[in-house]
C-alpha cells in the first residue's frame, strides 16, 4: 500500500539514556510539522553496562511509557510508526525477551538496530538539514551506549563504524563521583584516547565535523553559541574545551543549578564532551557543526520514504549497501571490477528470474552485498577464501543491515563456491527456516553470476533470459569468445536447477 499526503507518522527511539517519541504530520516526503514530542529519562543502560541485564524497574517503566505512546498514536491518528532500540537493549542478555514481552503485551514492534543502522538513520536526518555539497564530512553520533563514526557525502555513507563508548557507558564503567575531578579528568581522557578514527587518510580535505546527540546540543548552549537561520550550531573547538573546563570545576548539583541541565544530562555530559573534543582533535578541525537532529528524525524521514516512495526507498537502501560494501572491500584489497561485474550479473539474474524465485526487493539487497564481498576472503588466503569471506563479513559492519541480516549476507557469500548450504554449518543453522531458504536461492544466483566472470575480465556485457517449456535459456552478449564462461556456468548451475527443478541452458548466440 502506498500512502498519500498529508500523512501522520511516529518514531520511537528507545535509547540507553532516554526514550523519545515524535509524532509528525508530513505534507510531502521532506517537510513535516511536529505534533507531539516526549522525552522520558529512563536510563536503560544503567544496569546493562554493568551487569549485562535490564533492571526490572526500568523495564516496567518502559512498558508503561510505551503504553502511553500507543495511546498518543491513537489520539493523533498515526498511520504508521517505527520503534527502534539501540545499544542498551542490543547488548542486554534479556533484550530479545524484553522485545517479545513488549510485542505480546502492547502489540508494539520494537526493532533492535545495529550501530551502522543508527549511523544510516542519523545520516538521513543530517542530509535533510544540511547542504553537504560535493565534499566528504566526518559525522559523529554519540548516544548513551555507543558512538558511531561515519564518513558521509551527499550521495551516501562512505564508511561507518560503531564503538562501545557512549556517555552512559563511560559514566557507569568509570563510576564518576563529585570528588577528585582532577584524577577523574585524567581517567576519562585516558579512556577516551583509545577511540581512534578508522582510515585517517580518508579525512583529507573533509568539509568538516558534524556532531549529533543531546549532549553536544547542550554543550553548544552552555557555550552561548547561537544557531544560524537553519537551526545549525557552529561550536568552535576552543569554546568546547573552555566549556569542558567549566564542567569539571562544577559539582553535579552546580551543573544543574548554574547551567540549567537536567539531572540525567548533568552527569553524562562530562564524558560525552571529552569524546567530542577528542574526535575533533583527531580530525584536525577548528569547529563542530551541530544540526540538531538524530536517530528519531532519521526514523521519520526513512519511514515516509518507505511508505510513499517505495521504489525510491529501495534504491536509496541499495545505494547505502553498495557504497558500504565497496568501502569494506577496499579495506581488504578486493578486485573491485570483478565484484561490480558479479553484482551486476547477479542483479540481472535476480530481476529476470523473479517469476521463479519469488523473493522481494529487500532480499535483493542481500544479493548485492554478498556479490560485492564474496571474494574478500582472499585477503587472508585464496585457499578456502569463501570461508574467510564469511568470517570477515560477519565481523564487519555493513550500512543498512542488522546483526541477523549480516549473517544472511555472510552465508550467501560463503556458498558462492564448493559445498552447498548445510545445517551442519553453524552460521547457516543459526538462521531461521525462512532465511535459510533465502540463502539457498541467493547463493545459487551468486554462483551463476560468479561463473560468468571466471577470468575476472568482465567479458559479459549483458544476459537475456528466455522462458522455454520446461527450462530457461540464458543468452550471453559480450566481448570475444565466451565459451569458458558457458562451461563454468554449466558447472555452477546445479544448485539452482535442483532448487527449482528446472533445466538451465546457456548460449552465446540466439536469434531473438
Amino acid at each position: 500500500m502506498i500512502y498519500q499526503f498529508p500523512l501522520v507518522l511516529a518514531s520511537i527511539d528507545v535509547g540507553s539514556n532516554a526514550i523519545r517519541m515524535i509524532i509528525a504530520e508530513f505534507d510531502d516526503s521532506t517537510n513535516y510539522r511536529v505534533l507531539y514530542f516526549q522525552r522520558a529519562p529512563i536510563r536503560l543502560g544503567h544496569s546493562v553496562f554493568v551487569s549485562g541485564k535490564l533492571a526490572p524497574d526500568l523495564k516496567e517503566k518502559t512498558i508503561l511509557l510505551l503504553k502511553s505512546f500507543r495511546e498518543k498514536m491513537t489520539e493523533y491518528s498515526v498511520k504508521a510508526y517505527r520503534c527502534v532500540a539501540t545499544s542498551a537493549i542490543r547488548e542486554s542478555k534479556d533484550g530479545e525477551l524484553f522485545v517479545a514481552q513488549i510485542q505480546n503485551e502492547l502489540g508494539i514492534t520494537l526493532e533492535i538496530i545495529s550501530g551502522t543502522e543508527e549511523a544510516r538513520l542519523v545520516y538521513i536526518a543530517t542530509r535533510s538539514k544540511m547542504h553537504l555539497g560535493n565534499q566528504n564530512w566526518l559525522l559523529i553520533d554519540l548516544g548513551g551506549g555507543s558512538v558511531e563514526l561515519s564518513l558521509i557525502k551527499s550521495t551516501g555513507v562512505i564508511w561507518s563504524e560503531s564503538h562501545t563508548m557512549g556517555s552512559v557507558r563511560l559514566l557507569e564503567e568509570l563510576t564518576l563521583t563529585e570528588n577528585g575531578n582532577g584524577k577523574l579528568k585524567n581517567l576519562i581522557t585516558e579512556y577516551v584516547s583509545l577511540l581512534k578514527i578508522p582510515y585517517p587518510g580518508s579525512l583529507a580535505n573533509i568539509g568538516g565535523l558534524i556532531a549529533t546527540g543531546g549532549n553536544i546540543e547542550d554543550l553548544a548552549k552552555i557555550a552561548f553559541i547561537q544557531p544560524d537561520d537553519d537551526g545549525i550550531y557552529n561550536l568552535p573547538l576552543m569554546k568546547l574545551s573552555q566549556t569542558i573546563e567549566t564542567l569539571f570545576r562544577l559539582s553535579f548539583n552546580e551543573r544543574m543549578e548554574q547551567l540549567h541541565l537536567r539531572e540525567d544530562r548533568a552527569d553524562v555530559i562530562l564524558p560525552a564532551s571529552l569524546v567530542y573534543e577528542h574526535i575533533a582533535q583527531l580530525a584536525n578541525v577548528e569547529s563542530l557543526l551541530i544540526p540538531n537532529v538524530g536517530t528519531k528524525e532519521g526514523v521519520l524521514l526513512d519511514l515516509v520514504q518507505q511508505l510513499t516512495k517505495p521504489f525510491s526507498h529501495f534504491e536509496d537502501n541499495e545505494k547505502f549497501v553498495e557504497e558500504s560494501c565497496l568501502n569494506i572491500g577496499s579495506r581488504f584489497m578486493f578486485d573491485e571490477s570483478h565484484a561490480l561485474q558479479v553484482m551486476n550479473l547477479a542483479v540481472s539474474l535476480f530481476d529476470q528470474l523473479k517469476y521463479i524465485h519469488q523473493l522481494t526487493n529487500e532480499d535483493r539487497r542481500f544479493l548485492i552485498a554478498a556479490s560485492l564481498l564474496h571474494d574478500i576472503g582472499t585477503y587472508i588466503s585464496y585457499n578456502k577464501h569463501h570461508k574467510h569471506s564469511q568470517y570477515l563479513i560477519e565481523n564487519s559492519e555493513i550500512a543498512g543491515f542488522n546483526e541477523s541480516e549480516h549473517l544472511i549476507v555472510a552465508c550467501i557469500a560463503r556458498y558462492h563456491r564448493k559445498s552447498n548450504p548445510s545445517i551442519e554449518h553453524t552460521s547457516f543453522r543459526a538462521l531461521s527456516k525462512e532465511n535459510q531458504k533465502k540463502v539457498l536461492i541467493l547463493s545459487s544466483l551468486l554462483r551463476l553470476a560468479d561463473s560468468l566472470d571466471r577470468e575476472h575480465q568482465s567479458k559479459v556485457d549483458r544476459l537475456i533470459i528466455k522462458k522455454m517449456d520446461s527450462s530457461i535459456l540464458i543468452v550471453l552478449r559480450g566481448k570475444g569468445d565466451l565459451s569458458l564462461e558457458c562451461w563454468s556456468f554449466k558447472k555452477k548451475s546445479k544448485l539452482f536447477s535442483q532448487l527449482f527443478n528446472i533445466s538451465v541452458e546457456i548460449t552465446e548466440k540466439f536469434d531473438l
